[in-house]
């Protein structure tokens, strides 16, 4: 398996990011960690033996990046109001950043013309952070594959709303989606994939209150629970891993 590793410095956040590409061709796919993760969480917590075969393939060339939770939604002691515009960078980084650098990479060693192309994956909080990307941007993102997440920014930043959070919480603006808004269309092109165990230390409901949000919206979304035994782990991401890419690449 080809790895590479990047460190550049980024304008939206004002510091250096550190990135991993795993990979030699095929579809971009963005991973983002678990909560305070690292771009190396990826590696270390043998997501690539989940990913081998569609890596070794040539099918797709993972990009794994560094999270910033822990300036904003780990940090529920500091002001809501700082941590949700610094989160706002985030986004802009990966979205006027990452994405171009992903789309020229893949198009200078496989071609890779696909549009808008790009799949982002994560579980937990990772989950979380990829279905706000996904449904925030459908211009750049084709694919998502959210596991164990939670879709609601109280999880990080409690009772404090405003114009900033309600953007990153995707049940608050989804539920305020009009029906007749041109995003709802767009999503039902693509494919997304959302999970969730009924195991230990999942948190179930927030996926099901998402589910009824996108079946009210008439957006097409598999939304799938799996058992009482499925915990929040990454031996059971593992398993939805293998279970659900093979129909996010069809």
């Amino acid at each position: 398996m080809e790895v590479q590793y990047f460190k550049e410095y980024s304008p939206a956040l004002g510091r250096d990011m550190e990135c991993k590409v795993y990979g030699h061709a095929g579809r971009p796919v963005l991973f983002i960690p678990c909560q305070n993760g690292r771009f190396y969480d990826f590696e270390n917590f043998k997501m690539t033996d989940a990913w081998w075969p569609w890596i070794n393939s040539g099918q797709v060339m993972v990009f794994s990046i560094d999270t910033i939770d822990a300036e904003t939604w780990s940090d529920t002691g500091g002001d809501p109001y700082w941590r949700i515009r610094r989160y706002e960078q985030w986004i802009n980084f990966i979205t006027d950043e990452l994405v171009p650098f992903m789309r020229d990479m893949v198009n200078r060693r496989n071609g890779w013309t696909g549009y808008p192309g790009v799949m982002v994956f994560g579980a937990s909080l990772g989950a979380t952070h990829a279905a706000n990307l996904y449904f925030r941007r459908p211009d750049l993102f084709d694919r998502l594959l959210a596991l164990s997440g939670i879709y609601t920014a109280e999880y990080g930043f409690g009772g404090y709303m405003d114009e900033v959070v309600y953007r990153n919480s995707p049940i608050h603006y989804l539920g305020g989606m009009p029906s007749d808004h041109p995003f709802i269309a767009e999503y039902n092109q693509k494919k997304a994939v959302i999970c969730c165990g009924q195991g230990a230390w999942e948190v179930p409901d927030s996926t099901r209150n998402l589910q009824y949000i996108l079946k009210s919206k008439g957006i097409h979304a598999w939304v799938d629970f799996w058992g009482a035994d499925c915990s929040h782990d990454w031996s059971w991401w593992y398993m939805q891993v293998a279970y659900f890419v093979p129909y996010l690449l069809s």
